[in-house]
């Protein structure tokens, strides 16, 4: 609860500033210096891009909350029980130990995104959390391929 809490506010956030920077932008436009339109053309864009990767990202973790309600309902998840540090994270080593597991699942299974889902997991036990989001993201990839083959 408290990260959408979180991820609401900056939101917000974002969202008042590209109202101000819009505004600042329309003041830059109209003063038809060559650095002020320049200034407020990048004023115009890189809010457009920040809304864009938030927006991103946000349907990312709307789409990798689904999947995993989905895999969960259907008794998916790992069920191994590691202990962790006071954070709440696995510990490192534990999770190193898991991988090889659900490598060896998604090597059998390629275009299963229920494997590929379970790796990303696996990636985040072993702290890498760039690997953990590809293998997040293709298991999104599969899963709609497969609803819109159906």
């Amino acid at each position: 609860m408290r990260v959408r809490v979180a991820v609401a506010v900056m939101t917000v956030l974002l969202l008042m500033y590209v109202v101000l920077a819009g505004q600042r932008a329309i003041v830059l436009l109209s003063s038809g210096e060559t650095v002020g339109v320049v200034m407020g053309i990048a004023l115009l864009v890189l809010p457009a891009l920040a809304i864009w990767a938030i927006g991103r990202e946000l349907w990312f973790g709307v789409r990798a909350q689904q999947l995993g309600e989905r895999l969960d309902a259907e008794g998916g998840l790992p069920d191994e029980d590691l202990p962790v540090r006071p954070s709440g994270r696995i510990e490192r080593a534990d999770g190193d130990a898991l991988f090889p597991k659900y490598r060896a699942d998604v090597e059998e299974h390629p275009g299963d995104w229920r494997a590929r889902y379970r790796l990303g997991l696996a990636y985040d036990a072993a702290g890498d959390r760039r690997r953990a989001r590809d293998a997040i993201r293709t298991a999104i990839r599969l899963e709609t391929a497969e609803r819109r083959a159906a």
